[in-house]
Order: structure tokens, then C-alpha cells, then sequence
């Protein structure tokens, strides 16, 4: 980073399980926050068409249950083709607002249809792809929706604002994920997230502090209220309210809120980095440069693009 920038960390519930009205709803907000004077744009996990929560998606276990089948086969069907038309509207919603945009989706390669993949996806104000990464591993019920991802993504990207790079969720509690892109420079770490507990908030404290990066965590923002009433699985929504409260913040390198956390509503929370604040805090703790030990300790990465 060379100069002072605004960021948006977005919390905004989805048009949910319907892709193009989402992608709408995106825009709109990607246009807010950069009349705002943000310069990166960033949205929760799985936000197109929207983070499978475990509430339901539990009920995907469920051995030739017809629900279970067709709630599976919605969200294929409103996934994002990477590349795709979808993929393309995400492009110009960078490219009409000016802004670096960074957006978790459910992603399905047209090449192999029959996978889905837990995905974020980074765009350049010119609208080219320059962060596509899929999550390594998923979580507890996300095993029944999303397959492994590989270790392509891993680094981060050099771009005029600084070198962004980000980990989904729980890939959070992978050291070795971690170190790949301390190792590469992060400077701005995304940690998009459907983890709405408490003890998060400690996750991205440490991870800023570990990192001396700034932290920008969208977390999903979701109401029971809001599913199709046509929702294969709707009666699994029953008597429920809010199904992810967000929790959505960013940090600065010594771990310090800038903004947030954001819990029970939506909102776009807006920060000034300051890249004085990178060599601030680096200058004592350097986790991939004066307080490494590559003589000793050394980590591969096997990535498709390696």
C-alpha cells in the first residue's frame, strides 16, 4: 500500500436462492459504497444467491429425500458459471462503479458441472478477474453442498490499493493457508465469513495481529422470513427469525476495530487504511519476513496455477 484508501465491508441480506436479483441488489450497494469514496468493495461468504445455512442445508443428508434433491438442485441451478454471464455482471458492477470488488458465491465450473465450490472472486475496476479462490475445505453441513477446493488463490494479488488476498471462514483456522499469504505480502486480508459467534470476533483479532494486516470480515446477514415460500426445505425454517446475524468488522493491524462488528441488521461499514499503520506495526513482528525462519521452517503451496 502507498496511499491512504476507504474500504466497504458489506452486510446485506441476499435476494436469497435468486442469482440475478441478488447480483442486482449487489450493484446497488457496490454503487453506494464507492459514491461513498470506497475504493475496494467487499461481500459476505457465499452471498450469490446466498450462504446455504445449516439450518436446512443439515437436511441435505437426508438418503433419496425428494426435498433435500430439489433444494439441492435450486441453489446448482442459481450458482455462478466462472466464466459466465453471471460471472460477467459481477465484472461490470466493478467496472461501473470504479471500485475493486470482492464477493464470495456458490460456484459451478461449466467444464464440470456436477460440483459445486464454495468460491470468492475478486474484480478489478477494469472488470478482469484477478482473485478466484475456492475453499479448501467445508465445514461441518457445507460437506454435503460444496467439494474441496485446490491451491490456486493462495496468494495474494498485487494491485495499485495494495496486495489483497483471503481465506474463507473456517480456512481461518488453517496456519498453513494463513502463512501462504503472509508469505506473499498481504497487506489487505478478507476473511468473508458465515460464522456469526461470538468468539469470531477473537479469530480476526488474532488474525490481524498475526498477519499486521488489515482485516476485512462481511459476515452473512439472513432472515428465515426471506426463503421462497416454494423452498423444498422451507419447513426446516419454521419458528425461526434470524438464521445469520452477520457480525461484519474491520481491523487494523494491531487488532483494533476500525469498524464494527455489525450484528442484526444491515449496514455498510467504511474505513480509512493507512499503510503508515502496516510498517507501524511490522516493525516488531513480521510474521513472513524478520520474524521468519525459512532456514528452518518452509511451506510449499500446489496450486493448479503454480
Amino acid at each position: 500500500m502507498r496511499e491512504r484508501i476507504m474500504v466497504a465491508c458489506v452486510q446485506v441480506e441476499p435476494i436469497v436462492l435468486d442469482r440475478e436479483r441478488t447480483i442486482d441488489r449487489l450493484a446497488e450497494r457496490t454503487a453506494e459504497a464507492a459514491e461513498a469514496g470506497a475504493a475496494l468493495v467487499v461481500f459476505p461468504e457465499a452471498f450469490v444467491p446466498a450462504y446455504p445455512s445449516s439450518v436446512w442445508a443439515k437436511a441435505l443428508a437426508g438418503w433419496g429425500d425428494p426435498r433435500a434433491k430439489a433444494a439441492f438442485a435450486w441453489l446448482a441451478r442459481e450458482s455462478v458459471e466462472v466464466p459466465g454471464p453471471a460471472a460477467d455482471r459481477l465484472a461490470e458492477a466493478a467496472r461501473s462503479s470504479g471500485t475493486w470488488l470482492v464477493v464470495g458465491v456458490t460456484e459451478v465450473d461449466p467444464r464440470r458441472p456436477g460440483t459445486l465450490f464454495n468460491t470468492l472472486l475478486g474484480f478489478s475496476p477494469e472488470g478482469s478477474l484477478d482473485l478466484h479462490h475456492r475453499k479448501l475445505v467445508p465445514t461441518n453441513h457445507e460437506r454435503l453442498v460444496w467439494g474441496p477446493g485446490d491451491g490456486s488463490g493462495l496468494r495474494a494479488v498485487e494491485t495499485p490499493i495494495g496486495r489483497i488476498g483471503g481465506l474463507i471462514c473456517w480456512e481461518n483456522y488453517m496456519p498453513l493457508a494463513r502463512f501462504a499469504l503472509y508469505e506473499s505480502g498481504v497487506e489487505i486480508y478478507i476473511a468473508s465469513t458465515a460464522d456469526d459467534a461470538d468468539e469470531w470476533q477473537a479469530t480476526l483479532v488474532h488474525i490481524a495481529r498475526e498477519s499486521r494486516a488489515f482485516v476485512i470480515s462481511p459476515s452473512h446477514f439472513q432472515r428465515a422470513a426471506s426463503y421462497p415460500d416454494d423452498f423444498p426445505l422451507r419447513a426446516e425454517l419454521e419458528g425461526l427469525d434470524v438464521i445469520g446475524r452477520g457480525g461484519s468488522a474491520i481491523l487494523g493491524p494491531d487488532g483494533a476495530y476500525l469498524a464494527g462488528p455489525l450484528y442484526g441488521e444491515e449496514g455498510i461499514l467504511l474505513a480509512e487504511l493507512d499503510p503508515d499503520r502496516l510498517y507501524e506495526e511490522r516493525q516488531r513482528f513480521d510474521a513472513a519476513g524478520h520474524y521468519h525462519r525459512p532456514d528452518i521452517l518452509g511451506l510449499t503451496v500446489r496450486a493448479p496455477d503454480a
